[in-house]
């Protein structure tokens, strides 16, 4: 199973996430902001994807991108957003990252999303 890191500021989205995705069998850590996240990427065994949201604290999740994907060019790299101008501003990493998952999402969309994401690394 994959090795999945989650950027998310949101402690009930983040919670939600980790438990979906480590009933899935995959190697799940979490961090509260863009820093912590890209701290994690530095210090643990490389990880197969960063699900990261796009407006948090300390470091947003575009800047998280830029960085993750300079530092570690073969992670795939997801965003999550809740807001139309977040969404718009990601665009421009469409080279970057795998896909923006609108927020609200169900765990079945979020888990077809990842699998989705996964799947292209095979």
């Amino acid at each position: 199973m994959a090795r999945i890191l989650i950027a998310e500021d949101e402690s009930s989205v983040r919670t939600l996430l980790v438990r979906a995705f480590t009933q899935d069998g995959h190697g799940v850590e979490s961090a509260p902001d863009g820093a912590a996240a890209l701290d994690r990427l530095s210090r643990a065994e490389p990880f197969d994807l960063l699900l990261t949201d796009i407006q948090m604290p300390m470091m947003d999740g575009i800047a998280l991108a830029l960085a993750a994907k300079r530092d570690h060019p073969k992670l795939t790299i997801m965003l999550m957003t809740g807001y139309t101008d977040q969404r718009e501003r990601a665009q421009s990493l469409k080279a970057l990252i795998h896909d923006i998952v609108q927020k609200p999402f169900t765990v079945e969309e979020i888990r077809a999303a990842v699998q989705s994401a996964l799947a292209v690394r095979v």
